[in-house]
């Protein structure tokens, strides 16, 4: 896929070339600054930086970074050139980050990463920029409650490309409003077009299908409990014994490793497509999954339902199970590195736009971590905090 429209979106933050723009310090000098000019002691730039780096390093608090930053004072000077008389307290850094737009900041430093992958596509083919899996996500130290209640905890909403690991959007989630009401304004071409985008229960309602169809996309939806008629009606119709099956399609994967043996089964149909149009939309097949996993002899099965606006003459069974199950990396490789392994949900921060700006800098790490290929992050992360200099080159140079 082209990168075009995501790159017209941001041309009011216009990013030179990667001959011109050689690393990750640069984009960030290009940053609005959101702090008074009278006392600014520490530039911007400089201080992603150094939060950056610390974090690659395994710091994982803002008094991790700053105590972090005092240590390796001599070799931050001595490789970036800062001119500052010494390192930012704690506080500093908080009061850098809590200035700062989140939303715009993300979007800036993707449109970075989309120009870097752009001139350096990874084996010559653009096919791996068209899935695009949309997922929330709860800042546990912001609130006591998940959703509601006096003290409610601040959600994001990812729009993650699931093969490149580059967080597009991260879009704050009012607290009047839902996953589904914040979404809706970024279904637009720039976004949709040409991409088939993939989401949970949270974010399956009617008029998501229209809008990314109208966007010129496609859109893979899991149907639970939150559509109750939606999903007895494709109960009904799968479950049925004497059904007619002749347009039926199916496939069947089964993957035996890490001491579990696992058995997907997915099933696919056109047969609904007129009866669902006039709630969904236009819709290019209906499917059922049944997943069934054997552990240590203990066995469960789970089965859910879906539907899709992809035609069956595009999108086999096979190809879709593909997708759906791509759409998890949105969870382990984001999501779950960002709590397991950078700390996110252990940061006792409860202030939201410091927060919020430590989740985009948390994404960073991680896209850096997938541009450079690495396989193993927490390994990666203990082999820069015991030699934090080899993480240089990926902040001052081109990947």
């Amino acid at each position: 896929m082209d990168y075009t429209t995501f790159l017209e979106k941001n041309k009011t933050e216009e990013l030179p070339w990667p001959t011109q723009m050689p690393s990750l310090y640069r984009a960030c000098q290009q940053m609005v600054d959101g702090r008074k000019a009278r006392g600014k002691r520490y530039d911007l730039a400089g201080v992603l930086l150094v939060l950056v780096w610390a974090k690659l390093a395994g710091m994982s608090s803002v008094l991790a970074v700053s105590q972090w930053a005092k240590d390796q004072e001599k070799i931050i000077r001595r490789s970036v050139g800062i001119g500052w008389k010494g390192m930012p307290c704690a506080n500093t850094y908080s009061y850098v980050l809590a200035r700062l737009d989140s939303q715009q900041v993300n979007a800036h430093l993707a449109a970075w990463f989309v120009r870097q992958m752009a001139q350096h596509p990874a084996g010559g083919s653009n096919d791996h920029h068209t899935h695009l899996a949309i997922d929330g996500k709860a800042l546990k130290s912001t609130g006591e409650q998940a959703y509601g209640g006096d003290a409610p905890q601040q959600h994001l909403l990812h729009l993650y490309e699931a093969e490149t690991g580059v967080v597009l959007e991260q879009i704050p989630i009012g607290t009047k409003t839902n996953e589904v009401g914040a979404l809706k304004p970024f279904l637009t071409e720039v976004t949709c077009k040409g991409r088939v985008m993939t989401a949970d229960a949270a974010q399956s309602y009617h008029e998501i299908t229209r809008l990314v169809k109208r966007a010129g996309g496609e859109v893979i939806l899991i149907i639970k409990d939150n559509t109750p008629v939606a999903r007895a009606d494709l109960e009904l119709f799968f479950e049925d014994p004497q059904a007619d099956q002749h347009t039926w399609q199916s496939y069947t994967q089964v993957e035996k490793g890490h001491g579990r043996l696992e058995r997907r089964w997915i099933r696919c149909s056109p047969d609904l497509n007129s009866f669902f149009f006039q709630d969904w939309g236009e819709i290019g097949q209906v499917f059922r999954l049944q997943r069934e996993r054997t552990v240590k002899g203990e066995q469960s099965c789970e089965v859910v339902y879906g539907l899709t606006t992809l035609p069956m003459h595009r999108c086999s069974p096979e190809q879709l199970l593909r997708y759906i199950r791509a759409h998890w990396k949105v969870e382990n490789h984001l999501h779950w590195r960002r709590d397991a392994l950078l700390g996110e949900d252990r940061c006792r921060v409860r202030c939201i736009p410091v927060m919020e700006m430590l989740a985009v800098l948390n994404t960073v790490v991680l896209s850096l971590m997938n541009a450079h290929r690495v396989s193993t992050v927490a390994r990666q992360l203990r082999r820069f905090a015991s030699h934090p200099e080899e993480a240089l080159p990926w902040l001052l140079q081109d990947f």
